[in-house]
């Protein structure tokens, strides 16, 4: 009976330590190239035909759960900025948007270092910082990202990728996020 219970318990501490393998836990961070297309925003008589991108930045908590050897799903919860800066003839106003992001991608291994990044992700805004008020932005954003990512190392990791939102970041105005990220990371 000692023996069943003993070797029982060996088997689930093997069980748990094989698959404490298979999940990673890390952080990282990077800088956004984003911008906001679509619709002339209209701000009193002014009309802003012309929207330029602003370099921001992200940063937060990544995981990859390892199925196989050749595909992981890597959640994420990232602090990032987006927005665009705005132009006419005579006024320039920067418009800059905080959102808790949650990317949810399928990470394929083209190889044992170079991964291809795809999937949605969901954003919640929290913050708005801008020189001007023009409309009220949404609070939820869907977009759909992807990217590559390369292993330095075992623990070190840099990443690529394109987001591109679904959903318009304004209420009046039909006006959607884009965004660039390059990122470094550490796993654990």
């Amino acid at each position: 009976m000692k023996k069943s219970i003993l070797i029982t318990a060996a088997l689930i501490a093997i069980s748990f330590s094989t698959q404490a393998q298979s999940v990673r836990l890390g952080i990282k961070g990077g800088i956004n190239y984003a911008n906001q297309t679509g619709t002339d925003i209209t701000i009193t008589s002014g009309n802003y035909k012309t929207a330029e991108a602003i370099t921001s930045y992200h940063a937060g908590l990544v995981a990859e759960v390892k199925l196989t050897d050749k595909f992981a799903i890597q959640p994420e919860l990232l602090y990032s900025t987006q927005g665009a800066t705005y132009k006419n003839a005579v006024e320039e106003f920067k418009n800059e948007l905080g959102y808790v992001s949650i990317p949810l991608l399928a990470k394929i291994y083209l190889t044992n270092s170079i991964s291809l990044e795809l999937g949605p992700q969901a954003s919640f805004l929290l913050s708005e910082k801008n020189k001007f008020d023009y409309k009220q932005s949404e609070t939820f954003e869907f977009s759909a990202v992807g990217g590559l990512g390369l292993n330095i190392t075992k623990n070190l990791f840099v990443q690529a990728r394109y987001g591109l939102g679904l959903t318009e970041a304004s209420k009046d105005a039909k006006t959607t996020n884009s965004v660039v990220q390059v990122s470094a990371g550490i796993m654990f």
